[in-house]
């Protein structure tokens, strides 16, 4: 899909620039031709030298560079191009380009050009919270400008928290949906994710360590690869990605019913750590302690939404992804959930409190499908939600 395809690269200057190298070389296997632009923060971390040899092209740097503007003038390497590219986006290159600034060649090139910008940002936790830094971020996004990542995870500053750039096979799959429109286009894939909160009364309530980071980053990822996505979130600990349709929701039943309501879909993946029960004696009004002794609690099924779905006799979608989080027997209780729910294939993963899985950045999971059952290597759950969504754009693109 990048064969021949043209990208200008421009390297700002943070820590993850590194990861700029690795892009490069891999953006050249997929055959695509690269032109780096490396700002003067940028050649702090890596070298015009590395950059020149991995992309077999000159570098440019300054804005008024006689040989350069004679060669190729800033006006024409900024249409030159299919898609630019910023990767690291600093918290400064965001501001420039939010407030249209053109101070150096990174900058005009961004104001000058006609072509679509991706940025992958990249700073620390705080900057990156900061409100002008998600004013920033908006305004950019209603200007059109594509946006993948950030991660969240550790920093190299010791601070752990979203910031973290996106992992380069993130970045190539943003790359290939930006300039094809992506694999899923004209696709409908629902999504859902997050615990859910059974009320015991009006200010107490079950729920599971879920935050629900894995379903927002297999939406986001199922998003970048053009699907139009209905993410369903109970009350997660991370925020709904950019750019899909959030149907918020407490309850199983309220989740049920959002599934159900949503619009036929060509694949579904339910993510949610949905609880199983819920009180069915629920208070009106909050439960005192007295001298009657402890509330007596009495429980009552949850709907089972992945069987619901899997079972449907009509509407059902192509492709039921179901997940399985287990702590005991991984493999063979999730088989045995994919026979009974009737589901297409099952993420299981161990949520052992050993693992720190549940409620952590990366995850371990297995694959089990018709086919067989694929052990993956523990990864960050943004990569998890990458090959996940490759899988599925393969089975019903």
């Amino acid at each position: 899909m990048l064969a021949d395809k043209h990208i200008l690269l421009i390297v700002g200057g943070g820590i993850a620039a590194f990861k700029s190298l690795d892009l490069v070389r891999r953006l050249r296997e997929k055959g695509a031709r690269v032109t780096p632009v490396l700002t003067k923060a940028g050649a702090a971390f890596v070298t015009p030298l590395s950059l020149s040899a991995l992309s077999a092209s000159k570098i440019y740097q300054e804005l008024f560079d006689l040989t350069d503007e004679a060669e190729m003038g800033h006006i024409e390497l900024s249409r030159a191009a299919d898609l630019i590219v910023v990767a690291p986006a600093t918290a400064d290159l965001m501001a420039k380009m939010a407030g249209g600034h053109a101070n150096d060649l990174a900058s005009t090139l961004l104001l000058a050009t006609d072509k679509r910008v991706l940025i992958a940002p990249s700073m620390n936790v705080r900057m990156w919270d900061h409100p002008a830094t998600q004013r920033n971020l908006v305004a950019l996004q209603n200007d059109g400008v594509l946006v993948v990542g950030p991660n969240e995870g550790d920093m190299a500053c010791g601070e752990y928290g979203p910031g973290r750039m996106a992992e380069v096979p993130e970045i190539i799959a943003a790359i290939d949906a930006a300039l094809s429109g992506g694999p899923l286009k004209g696709r409908h894939v629902l999504v859902t994710s997050g615990p859910t909160h059974e009320p015991i009364d009006p200010v107490r309530y079950i729920a599971n360590r879920s935050s629900g980071a894995q379903g927002t980053a297999i939406a986001k990822a199922l998003a970048t690869l053009g699907a139009e996505v209905t993410f369903v979130t109970g009350p997660a600990d991370v925020p709904p990605p950019q750019g899909v349709n959030v149907v918020r929701v407490q309850t199983a039943q309220e989740m049920l019913q959002a599934v159900m309501a949503a619009p036929t879909a060509d694949a579904a993946v339910f993510a949610a750590a949905v609880a199983d029960w819920h009180v069915a004696n629920a208070g009106n009004s909050k439960i005192k302690k007295d001298k009657t002794g402890l509330p007596t609690l009495e429980f009552a099924e949850n709907p089972d939404i992945l069987a619901t779905v899997s079972q449907m006799k009509s509407g059902r979608p192509r492709l039921v992804v179901g997940f399985a989080a287990e702590t005991d027997d991984v493999v063979a209780n999730a088989t045995a959930k994919r026979d009974r729910k009737g589901c297409d294939w099952i993420v299981a993963n161990d949520v052992s409190p050993e693992t720190g899985i549940m409620g952590g950045s990366e995850n371990a999971v297995t694959l089990i499908t018709e086919e067989g059952v694929a052990a993956w290597p523990r990864m960050g759950k943004e990569a998890v939600a990458v090959e996940l969504s490759n899988l599925i754009a393969k089975a019903i693109a």
